[in-house]
């Protein structure tokens, strides 16, 4: 699938992208790769006394797999121009072993011609294997116009 152009999201249009399932692996290299080693993702003993009880993946990591799980669909395929903002709020850990998942629904479109396109503001819900909410809340792109 080539990408969706501005002209073509109609508010209320919605994807589902399949599940990925959350490793221990993924947290490891997501520490390395950005520097976060908090307990919370690396300390099996500190989280036992820890209100949630277990590690957890970084939130950060959720967000990251939902961009590539969405871009995967192909909508944005050659046809994002940039992202402009990501308004998520963290609902639910995400444990690992947790397969999610992303919801996503077109909010709202306005045109932006001088930027070659529009925008488009996407409802975003990253859910777990039980259908619960780990994540909820926005991504804002910016979409190129179809060619004259």
């Amino acid at each position: 699938m080539t990408g969706l152009f501005f002209e073509e999201f109609e508010i209320g249009q919605t994807m589902k992208t399949r599940g990925r399932t959350i490793t221990e692996s993924d947290i490891v290299q997501f520490g390395a790769l950005t520097g976060d080693f908090n307990p919370m993702h690396f300390d099996a003993e500190y989280m036992k006394s820890h209100m949630i009880g277990q590690r957890i993946a970084h939130g950060m990591l959720t967000i990251s797999y939902a961009v590539g799980q969405a871009y995967q669909l192909g909508f944005l395929e050659g046809t994002v121009l940039a992202f402009r903002a990501i308004d998520m709020k963290f609902s639910q850990p995400v444990f690992i072993g947790d397969t999610i998942h992303v919801e996503i629904k077109v909010a709202e479109t306005k045109p932006a011609e001088r930027l070659g396109g529009g925008i488009v503001t996407f409802d975003v819900r990253i859910v777990n294997q039980d259908g619960k909410a780990v994540q909820k809340g926005t991504w804002t792109v910016l979409m190129a116009s179809k060619p004259v």
